[in-house]
């Protein structure tokens, strides 16, 4: 089931169904797979998406041991060094303004967005999306590059879902990332 959020929130990614526990800062992984905002059960705060990765990042950097979801992102992460700075002071992570208006990229939200595109891409969901990122990604002689092309197909679908009021559609996203990849 698709949970409609505000832009804030957003990407959406499909992720394995967890057991959260807050008092031990704890998350266990389920077997089962369903549609979910960002990367847990519960609708995280823009800090909460900020924490994860900034403390992904410390945690990679300390050697200590990464969730599975925490070593996906750490890969991410280690794609991407230009974000170290705002990874590495959690409090000037939170306190972060990423407004369009200053032409700043979001290192959170695209984090986010890689996230979303692997385990999409892992699980084939929607369906067609592992095959036309592995001709993108040929195409491109890249994953990495691949994953920025999806993310303006994703962004489009979203708006699109946005902006229509109609539900994502996963057809459209697949068709945008088959014309990237044969174009």
């Amino acid at each position: 089931m698709l949970k409609i959020v505000p832009i804030a929130l957003l990407p959406a990614i499909l992720c394995r169904r967890m057991e959260i526990d807050t008092q031990q800062s704890r998350v266990q992984f389920n077997d089962s797979l369903f549609l979910c905002i960002i990367f847990i059960m519960y609708t995280p705060s823009q800090h909460d998406v900020r924490r994860f990765f900034c403390e992904t990042y410390r945690k990679q950097r300390a050697n200590q041991i990464l969730t599975p979801l925490e070593a996906i992102a750490a890969d991410w992460i280690n794609l991407h060094p230009e974000y170290a700075d705002a990874l590495a002071d959690l409090d000037t992570a939170l306190a972060a303004d990423y407004a369009v208006e200053q032409g700043q990229s979001n290192p959170f939200l695209h984090l986010s967005m890689h996230l979303s595109i692997a385990e999409q891409v892992s699980i084939d969901q929607p369906p067609g999306i592992r095959a036309a990122h592995r001709a993108l990604a040929q195409k491109l002689d890249s994953e990495h590059h691949a994953h920025h092309q999806i993310m303006e197909c994703l962004g489009e679908m979203l708006w699109t879902s946005q902006r229509s009021g109609l539900p994502p559609d996963g057809v459209a996203y697949i068709a945008c990332i088959q014309r990237r990849a044969s174009s």
